[in-house]
């Protein structure tokens, strides 16, 4: 297979990178979010995870992809797929701004962009994520754009993903 590479972008702060998808490693999970590109929605930075930026929406694949090449400790440039269920995420702690409730389902889509992360959370425990991509291009403008993101907040910043 010929690699297949995305274009991540935070509109706001015209910053993009360039990711490789990893098919060898994911090739559910690449399949599945390939497919349902583009994609694009309001950017939250962690609260647990530290370095971490990622959008929220509702499921795009005909069936959740199994946990395929998951880790609890990204690195920098990782992309990571999450699902959860809505009363997963439906703490007003995490202040989202969208209704979460039970009987939802999320796709979190996240960007990791420096080191020293650990998916552990508060709520519920361990939370193993796919990683499903690597950043190969970009990073180190787009670790800076995450950090103004984190100190100035995220309000009306968009994150998006496009083929390249």
């Amino acid at each position: 297979m010929t690699d297949r590479f995305i274009e991540l972008s935070l509109a706001k702060r015209d910053v993009h990178c360039t990711a490789k998808l990893l098919d060898d490693r994911a090739p559910l999970t690449c399949k599945a979010v390939w497919d349902a590109l583009p994609l694009s929605g309001d950017v939250y930075h962690a609260k647990y995870a530290r370095n971490e930026i990622y959008a929220l929406f509702p499921p795009f694949a005909p069936a959740e992809p199994p946990l395929e090449n998951p880790t609890v400790t990204p690195i920098p440039g990782d992309l990571c797929y999450f699902a959860f269920a809505g009363t997963e995420l439906g703490t007003k702690s995490y202040g989202y701004d969208r209704d979460v409730r039970a009987g939802t389902t999320l796709v979190d889509l996240a960007l990791f962009y420096e080191r020293n992360n650990l998916l552990l959370n508060g709520d519920v425990g361990w939370i193993p994520g796919i990683v499903w991509g690597q950043v190969v291009e970009g990073l180190e403008e787009m670790a800076r754009a995450c950090n103004d993101l984190w100190r100035s907040g995220a309000a009306g910043e968009t994150l998006s993903f496009r083929r390249a």
